[in-house]
């Protein structure tokens, strides 16, 4: 194995502080164990809440008795569905990455009418201790009429299936369908003639494909603690990736304005996008509300498993047309995917990046959105894009065998560039794929040869599209010429310090030299949430403007000064100077010791919508060497590529690669949850549920690409998301070279591999005719 060997390639401007590595600057904090997380808050006269779970995967809900409960002693309340404030139907709410319906989420908070999936919350209780209220939970009585489960998408878009909801019809359908559906959404997309593009292809190739569903794998569980104080305003404490996001939902199924709900982050133990939902805060808030108390819930691991949201599984069918001379034609896609109890999966997200690292005249793909009896989806890490990579980077695999062509150069042949038209209508913007592509081709990781028997290499791509989203951003500067710099994105992967390092750059004075924090939504401009892969990008751009505000300042004071012209005063490595008498200069530090005395302090603003979103793609190199006897897969080699436009603190673009690219390799070979036809999960614990550990893994090396975004002052493209896109498909190309069987289903664990291999051996079709 190649030694780890950090590596930026195409890097195309440097700057004095951005694309450096400075100390993280809440770094201390988090390996002394002074941060505080959400399940650390403890505030006076505290009461311990706990949440009452359906047994059952799909049941009507008859009636909930609590009286038992409630002469319980050191019970002080209960909450059931009829607590919350009745709710107009069909209004919406937007918590960053899509709308969804209040309805339905007031309904995954607390069951009314059915219970949806197993681990759905139907009543909640406070009590003294978590002892007495977990002991509540089991006095509440809940008649059930249970009903049978509907657990995949293509048993949910069936015609005779059970129906979740009586009131939910196709949308996307034309006209309104007259009987009710699990599809909650059909989508199409179109460019060009599918049926003459498959009639110029010389070699077409169409498989089916399935993954199961899979967690994001964060350690740390969702808690909350809510206070409904006497005035009426509500303060909340809690882990979450949409501080503002939270806080509105909140106010919204609580009947109140959002100014009236104060909503404090803690720090976050990850979420890769499964804490951007609520799921606690109201319910803790009407518990507040009834005892007069704050009241804390934390979640168990269980209760994670069940009664969150993981991501989608999914069955999709892929069929691809390329000529004899390599170039594809035709792309053609079905996708189905699991929205859990709820509406909203991210098929559209699946469907817009399916095709889009490929310029093929010819597309069409259709999504289907399907409830099932599943806790509602959330999003994770490029929501709905890896699921279609596994899928379509296969048969990207398969046309390149069948023409005998070299898998890295039939990519390049048909790479996506700028101007080249996705199949949801528009146009790509430069990105570097083609630049990603040609470092792939010349790394020495592509280039050696595999020795040992039953071994394979694997190649894969993927796209994320990012998004940009609101942001806001104050700087001050100390008269120690240092400066406070306040956002509201709560930190997952560091971006207190590269969104630190780009306010630092305008202002020319080392990173260390700022003081980030992270305050409550009270304290700050709204703020998107902390995903997307927007928060380095967007935020980044708010601290950019804000520290140029007070640059603008600080040079009129400057000028000030020395009675010149401001516009004859610049800025030049943290020095500002007269453009004409060089003896007109001040050091940032010995300007910001004069503020008190030449007119006072000075706070930079800013507040941005940046419109300038750079895609991000990310590539594999995989070698793995598969046990025919067992099934088991082992990764020998593993080489990570991504452009990131530029890289703010390229240790933390490689963290984000690396981190991406194991949750892509657990959910290629061990990530599932288990269902039985009950719809009871029989895994839900991190003992049964299986996510790699570094003794699967070898060194994951990284080369950052850096094609910069014209749409950032400093080049920045998103790198959160992109890096899980392309592992499963690089693994399960790497399974073929190795055992020449086709996976068409996740996870790729022995047993799978071991079926696989004795059908297609049984066949025929196994690598040297294995049997």
């Amino acid at each position: 194995m190649a030694a780890y060997k950090p590596n930026v390639v195409l890097a195309t401007k440097t700057f004095d502080v951005v694309g450096t590595r400075p100390l993280r600057h809440d770094g201390t904090d988090k390996v002394t164990g002074a941060a505080k997380y959400g399940a650390d808050f403890n505030p006076v006269r505290l009461l311990y809440g706990r949440i009452l779970r359906s047994p059952h995967a799909h049941a009507r809900i008859k009636s909930i008795d609590a009286s038992k409960a409630l002469k319980l002693d050191g019970v002080k309340a209960v909450v059931t569905a009829r607590d919350f404030p009745s709710m107009k139907a069909g209004k919406t709410i937007n918590l960053g990455e899509g709308s969804d319906k209040l309805d339905y989420i007031r309904e995954n908070v607390m069951a009314s009418r059915k219970a949806l999936y197993r681990g759905h919350a139907v009543a909640a209780v406070a009590a003294t201790s978590p002892h007495i209220a977990e002991e509540a939970l089991s006095l509440i009585k809940v008649e059930y009429e249970v009903l049978p489960p509907v657990l995949t998408a293509p048993e949910g878009a069936d015609r005779n299936a059970p129906i979740l909801h009586d009131n939910l019809f196709t949308e996307g359908s034309g006209k309104k369908p007259s009987k009710p559906s699990n599809v909650a959404r059909r989508l199409f997309h179109a460019q060009g003639d599918v049926e003459k593009g498959f009639a110029k292809a010389d070699v077409i190739v169409e498989r089916e494909f399935t993954n199961k569903t899979v967690h994001q794998g964060y350690i740390e569980p969702h808690s909350a603690v809510a206070h409904w104080n006497q005035d009426g305003r509500v303060t909340v404490w809690c882990t979450t990736q949409a501080p503002f996001g939270v806080r509105d939902t909140t106010a919204e199924l609580l009947d109140m304005p959002a100014s009236q709900v104060r909503l404090i982050p803690t720090e976050i133990g990850g979420g890769f996008g499964g804490k951007i939902p609520v799921y606690l805060e109201p319910v803790a808030a009407l518990l507040s509300k009834k005892t007069g108390a704050p009241v804390k819930i934390v979640m168990s691991r269980k209760e994670v498993l069940e009664g969150t949201g993981p991501t989608c599984g999914a069955y999709m069918k892929v069929k691809l047309g390329a000529t004899r001379k390599g170039k594809m034609v035709a792309a053609q896609a079905s996708l189905a995917y699991e929205a859990g109890a709820f509406p909203g999966s991210p098929v559209s997200a699946g469907a817009q990046c399916i095709f889009s690292c490929y310029d093929i005249p010819n597309m069409e793909v259709e999504g289907l959105d399907v409830v099932v009896n599943k806790p509602k989806t959330a999003a994770y890490r490029a929501p709905g894009a890896p699921n279609a990579a596994f899928a379509m980077e296969q048969m990207v695999d398969e046309l390149a065998r069948k023409l005998d062509l070299d898998q890295i150069e039939f990519r390049l042949m048909n790479a996506s560039k700028e101007g080249a038209r996705r199949v949801d209508g528009p146009t790509q913007k430069r990105i570097g794929l083609i630049e990603m592509l040609e470092a792939m081709k010349d790394h020495p990781h592509y280039k050696s040869k595999l020795k040992e028997p039953n071994t394979g290499r694997g190649v894969a791509i993927g796209f994320w599209f990012n998004v940009g989203l609101p942001s806001s951003c104050n700087v001050a500067v100390n008269r120690d010429g240092t400066i406070n710099l306040v956002e509201g994105n709560p930190d997952i992967g560091g971006t207190r310090t590269s969104i630190a390092m780009q306010a630092a750059e305008v202002l020319g004075i080392p990173a260390e030299d700022v003081h980030p924090t992270v305050v409550d939504t009270d304290l700050i401009g709204y703020t998107a949430l902390t995903a997307g892969s927007r928060t380095t990008f967007a935020t980044g751009y708010a601290a950019y403007e804000a520290a140029q505000d007070a640059k603008r300042q600080l040079i009129q004071r400057a000028a000030d000064i020395w009675d010149v012209d401001s516009k004859g005063v610049e800025l030049k490595k943290g020095v500002y100077q007269s453009k004409t008498d060089p003896e007109l200069n001040m050091t940032f530090k010995e300007l910001a010791a004069k503020l008190d005395d030449t007119g006072g302090p000075i706070m930079g603003r800013g507040t941005v919508d940046p419109k300038g979103v750079g895609a991000s793609v990310a590539g594999n190199i995989v070698d793995v060497r598969v046990d025919p006897e067992t099934g088991k897969v082992d990764i020998l080699r593993f080489t990570a590529f991504q452009d990131a436009g530029k890289a703010v603190h390229p240790s933390y673009v490689e963290g984000q690669m690396q981190g991406g690219s194991v949750q892509g390799i657990g959910w290629a070979l061990n990530e599932e949850y288990f269902y039985n036809d009950k719809g009871d999960m029989a895994n839900s614990s991190l003992l049964d549920y299986r996510m790699p550990t570094s003794l699967d893994l070898p060194m994951i090396d990284t080369v950052i690409i850096e094609v910069p975004n014209p749409g950032h002052p400093f080049g920045v493209r998103g790198v959160g998301e992109a890096s899980i896109v392309p592992p499963m498909g690089a693994v399960a190309n790497a399974i073929h070279g190795a055992l020449g069987v086709r996976m068409t289903r996740l996870p790729m664990n022995p047993g799978a591999i071991l079926e696989t291999l004795w059908s297609e051996c049984k066949n025929g079709r196994g690598k040297n005719g294995r049997k």
